[in-house]
């Protein structure tokens, strides 16, 4: 294929969708993939982007080489790319060791606490997969998603919105969590949220969760 992708995407002629099947079936490309990120035309860098993303999830032991180089992508000044690296790599967390997911962890914690909402929504969700993956972590970044009550955000209404993602995160980790109370509680405060769909979210956790206690150790 060469790079025959990047002027296929660029017309419009094959979607991303397209080409994930050539790609995991044939990983030698994902190179030629991974140099479309720094494409200046969106559609190619985008279209590559959002090929990583879906190999990642049909074929993740194929992209698992390619760890180093997504993680590269989460300081990308290009807020997309970035974004998607991080959903990329949640992927693939089920098939990496746990060393290596702990040496990721507090990278993609860091902007849970602001200040882009969006950003803060994917670590969440990224996070929050690594936990799933490697349930030891899930302490570690349900504490740092208990802290966007506390975050700093471009407005009032972002923390409004990051609180909403937060809840479903933590409704993913409850499960994992030996202390549930702290989850409850936030959840709890939400109820009183001005952002009617976080407080509707507040209120479906809590009927799921509210009689959540702490296990014996």
């Amino acid at each position: 294929m060469g790079s025959s992708i990047w002027s296929s995407l660029a017309d419009g002629s094959i979607r991303p969708e397209g080409l994930v099947a050539q790609v995991v079936a044939r990983p030698a490309h994902l190179p030629e993939i991974f140099a479309g990120l720094d494409q200046p035309k969106a559609r190619v860098k985008f279209g590559c982007a959002k090929v990583l993303l879906l190999a990642s999830e049909s074929s993740p032991k194929a992209m698992l080489p390619y760890w180093e180089q997504l993680k590269e992508r989460l300081g990308d000044d290009n807020k997309i790319l970035q974004w998607s690296a991080m959903l990329t790599l949640a992927n693939l967390a089920p098939n990496a060791s746990l060393p290596r997911v702990e040496a990721l962890l507090p990278r993609l914690l860091a902007p849970i606490q602001g200040p882009v909402m969006i950003t803060a929504a994917n670590a969440m969700r990224s996070a929050t997969r690594f936990a799933m993956a490697h349930p030891s972590l899930a302490r570690e970044v349900c504490q740092k998603i208990l802290g966007t009550e506390k975050g700093e955000y471009q407005t009032a209404e972002c923390r409004n919105v990051v609180l909403g993602h937060a809840l479903q995160a933590l409704d993913k980790l409850m499960p994992l969590l030996k202390d549930k109370a702290p989850v409850v509680e936030l959840a709890q405060r939400q109820l009183g949220n001005s952002r009617p769909a976080t407080r509707k979210r507040a209120e479906t956790f809590l009927k799921k969760h509210n009689s959540a206690k702490r296990l014996p150790s």
